[in-house]
């Protein structure tokens, strides 16, 4: 039920098709985040106009409220959000780590105290299978140790080390919970850890790739504080380091920039809050840069947000309606940010496959990384978009 082709490369960069059990997925793709089973404020239907193809969810969220119990007896994610294309859920390690209250990692697991309610809770690998299986995703992840992208050396192998042996232990489970249905609807992929440490990277990469034949591979722990010339170089490490006909999933990456000099260095899929995060903070993705709709400045620009956007909200409302909504505190303008910054990524990959598919690629990126790098508004890092 799973496969990857590869239609078309430019040096690293390619374009492709991931086939899965609900659908292909062409590839490279930006995947919204559904953090509750909801991409917030946005409906199924929206994503699917927008050229979404396939989603993220996340095992702890989903786990804390409504309970993973609850999500399968209503069918699995894909009937519980009215959603039928392909899903990935995310283990849960990052927000374990960054979220929970008195985290204590053991070689076991970790126990931690949700930031929900304060209830004490313990995941193991064994049981985020249990979790995700339950949710019903087509792709999972395994669970993983997650540190800031800047850590030690020391602790960056004790994390990545961990994540190995925590990897055996998923795809064991993973195994075993499919012994009573021998149809493959579930595709574990296994992450690479190392922070920002070359030598642990490439480690990581040969001992997964030597632990089984995995549909795909994740890269975690970037995207975690680091400064992005020692993640786009991670990035180069584990591209020379992993097969190169499987899919390759930047977890937590979705800044535009950041997506163009990924998909150069062989990344083929992406997920982040980013763009209904600063959607629903008033800000916009353009191709110069940025908009904070809130600015006086468009209190009587009666432009569209973007003229080279098709969206729904480029074509049908103003800037200065916009930001009327926003400064009024109506709902519906962070409903009509997030829609557009979707459609953005959306769009942004998909001129990404078509370049790399007519040859112009290189070109096509360069220049578009050049007007967006000068723009004032893009030299900072950003939020951290896990």
């Amino acid at each position: 039920m799973f496969a990857f082709e590869v239609n078309a490369t430019a040096g690293p960069a390619r374009t492709g098709v991931f086939h899965t059990p609900h659908g292909p997925v062409e590839t490279p793709a930006f995947m919204p985040v559904g953090t509750l089973a909801t991409v917030k404020a946005l409906d199924p239907t929206e994503l699917k106009d927008a050229g979404v193809t396939m989603l993220l969810a996340n095992a702890y969220h989903l786990h804390l409220r409504p309970g993973d119990d609850v999500v399968r007896d209503a069918g699995g994610l894909h009937d519980f959000m009215c959603w039928d294309g392909p899903i990935l859920t995310d283990s849960g390690g990052f927000q374990v780590f960054s979220l929970a209250k008195l985290c204590t990692v053991t070689e076991e697991g970790v126990e931690f105290r949700s930031h929900i309610d304060g209830s004490t809770r313990r995941f193991t690998p064994e049981s985020v299978m249990q979790i995700e299986r339950n949710l019903g995703a087509d792709v999972i992840m395994q669970f993983d140790h997650v540190i800031p992208g800047q850590s030690d050396g020391a602790s960056s192998r004790d994390a990545s080390e961990r994540s190995l042996r925590w990897l055996a232990r998923c795809r064991q489970e993973h195994a075993r919970l499919a012994q009573d249905d021998p149809a493959e609807k579930q595709a574990l992929f296994p992450i690479v850890q190392g922070a920002i440490h070359q030598d642990l990277r490439r480690e990581a990469a040969r001992s997964v790739t030597d632990m089984g034949d995995w549909h795909g591979f994740g890269i975690g722990g970037l995207s975690v504080g680091e400064e992005k010339p020692a993640m786009y170089e991670m990035i180069e490490v584990v591209d020379e380091a992993l097969p190169r006909d499987r899919p390759r999933y930047l977890m937590g990456v979705g800044f535009p920039a950041d997506l163009i000099e990924a998909v150069r260095r062989g990344v083929d899929l992406f997920d982040c809050v980013a763009p209904t995060r600063m959607g629903r903070n008033g800000t916009a993705f353009v191709p110069d840069g940025r908009i904070n709709v809130r600015n006086a400045e468009l209190k009587a620009d009666n432009r569209p947000l973007d003229e080279s956007c098709g969206c729904p909200t480029c074509t049908r409302f103003s800037r200065a309606y916009l930001r009327h909504l926003f400064t009024s505190d109506e709902m519906l303008g962070p409903r009509l940010l997030s829609l557009h910054n979707v459609h953005f990524l959306a769009r942004l990959m998909r001129t990404a496959r078509e370049t790399i598919r007519d040859g112009t690629f290189d070109a096509w990126s360069r220049d578009w990384l050049q007007r967006h790098n000068t723009t004032p508004s893009n030299s900072r890092t950003g939020i951290n978009a896990q």
